[in-house]
């Protein structure tokens, strides 16, 4: 059974995503462990990319910020190394498939495995190619989860089908961060896939506020947060992590 599984074991699960080395990776490190402390069931990292073309501004100012600190792909490996010896919940990365092929696929892929990490995802991976990963993520037991969009359509069942980890569902079309409201029909979506698998599914992109994230999680098994937490980043620096303490703990007391 997958590692991921764990994060759903226990109700709904709430995900945090947070950007490695924003500001610095010490509160990284300090902002997951109160993440976890508050609720957080699965954390998402992400490695940071010039060129990411799923974030809005606000996650593409946090990986500026990481990449100006000095944060490569080996540093964001030594630190889920040592990470690893007391943080236990489900962990995935967060990256673009540049990073992996820049790193060399095989080299990447067995590293996460000796760090510890549980799954990645790739928003930039288009399922039809993600053969050129996922005998990798096999021979090395990390879960490759893929993305459902609201304009993949009648590709739903067919990544459904084929989901590991957890599915990933985005909630609106366009980039991360905040929205005043959510209109997808993400019923209709979270139906085809509960027809097509029984791995559980969360939905993320837009979701910042304690109802947000409860509308969400009634309608799938969890929600998933990003924008939020590295707005709180930016605003309170190396102080930010009881501040994303306090925020999880009120997105999770509202999905319980």
């Amino acid at each position: 059974m997958s590692n991921i599984r764990k994060a759903f074991e226990n109700g709904k699960a709430f995900i945090a995503f947070v950007t490695c080395g924003d500001p610095d990776l010490e509160t990284t490190a300090t902002t997951i462990r109160e993440a976890v402390k508050n609720g957080a069931d699965l954390i998402e990292l992400g490695i940071p990319f010039s060129d990411p073309t799923a974030e809005g501004p606000v996650i593409q100012e946090g990986s500026l910020r990481a990449l100006k600190g000095g944060v490569t792909t080996d540093k964001v490996f030594d630190f889920v190394r040592e990470l690893r010896k007391d943080v236990s919940v489900p962990m995935v990365f967060m990256t673009y498939a540049n990073v992996v092929f820049s790193y060399g696929p095989e080299r990447f892929i067995s590293t996460c495995k000796e760090v510890g990490m549980d799954g990645i995802i790739l928003p930039d991976l288009p399922f039809e190619e993600k053969e050129e990963f996922l005998p990798l993520c096999h021979k090395y037991g990390i879960d490759l989860v893929s993305l459902i969009a609201p304009t993949s359509e009648n590709r739903i069942a067919m990544i459904a089908k084929e989901a590991e980890g957890f599915l990933y569902i985005i909630s609106s079309l366009g980039v991360t961060g905040p929205r005043d409201e959510i209109k997808t029909d993400l019923e209709s979506i979270v139906r085809i896939v509960r027809e097509n698998t029984d791995i559980p599914c969360a939905i993320g992109f837009g979701i910042s506020t304690p109802e947000q994230a409860k509308k969400m999680a009634d309608l799938s098994d969890g929600a998933i947060v990003g924008s939020a937490i590295v707005k709180l980043l930016k605003k309170y620096g190396k102080e930010a992590p009881k501040y994303i303490g306090e925020y999880i703990k009120s997105m999770k007391d509202a999905i319980r």
